[in-house]
């Protein structure tokens, strides 16, 4: 049977900027196996040439900070073409609203929002006809919790700016939001592991799956995200049922 996925990316360039952990990571290595030629981004080039030397496929590296607006446009000129762009580089800064340091706020913003905003702008001219772009919110856009309350409007300001640029750039790039619900991922290896464990467990059992996300599952939506030309503006909740949950 014909693999429609591995037909949309064979010989595609997909450029993941966030590609050396996580959700990034697992996008990485299923589009290379799908044929795309794929670059991963980050700052930590000691990282990106591990995860590279991991992966088997086509895998190369480019390392950017997003926080650097001129070595961003740099970095975005040395690409060549690009038919994906997928931006899951991101941070967190969790807090009560009256405790959050605002310069917490600021680094998440700066991070999550303007790095975004600003690499998809940088890549904008180096992209193919018929590209994408995928960006990442969070489950927390429309169900905030309390102590979240920064990350969930940041991660609504995402969600928002995926969607203008659906319209700004239609006839020019396809634009999607991932939204993730709980992933385990190495996002939570600075916590002990029982209490790492202990936080899978309630928050999968509140979920009507019974358990917290993989990398993989996200990965997948992303490159449904990818190939699917008919999706543009869309956020995707892969979340395990966190949105519908009593």
């Amino acid at each position: 049977m014909t693999n429609v996925f591995e037909t949309a990316l064979k010989g595609k360039h997909v450029v993941i900027v966030g590609g050396g952990s996580g959700m990034g990571k697992a996008t990485a290595e299923l589009a290379a196996s799908l044929g795309a030629s794929v670059t991963i981004a980050s700052r930590n080039e000691e990282k990106l040439k591990a995860v590279a030397s991991e992966i088997k496929g086509d895998i190369s590296v480019a390392t950017v900070d997003t926080t650097d607006e001129a070595g961003v446009k740099t970095w975005a000129a040395n690409l060549g073409k690009v038919d994906h762009l997928v931006i899951s580089a991101s941070s967190a800064a969790h807090g009560a609203f009256a405790e959050l340091p605002t310069d917490d706020l600021r680094g998440m913003l700066e991070a999550k929002f303007i790095g975004p905003y600003v690499t998809a702008r940088e890549v904008l001219p180096y992209l193919a006809d018929g590209a994408s772009i995928s960006m990442f919110s969070g489950v927390l856009s429309r169900r905030p919790s309390a102590g979240a309350t920064g990350l969930s409007a940041v991660n609504a300001a995402v969600e928002a700016l995926a969607k203008g640029l659906a319209q700004e750039l239609a006839g020019k790039a396809r634009v999607n939001c991932i939204s993730p619900g709980m992933v385990a991922t190495e996002a939570y290896a600075g916590m002990p592991e029982e209490a790492r464990e202990g936080m899978y467990a309630q928050v999968g059992g509140s979920l009507p799956v019974g358990r917290v996300g993989k990398a993989n599952e996200i990965a997948q939506a992303v490159v449904m995200a990818m190939t699917n030309d008919f999706l543009t503006g869309s956020v995707l909740d892969i979340d395990g049922g966190h949105l519908v949950q009593g």
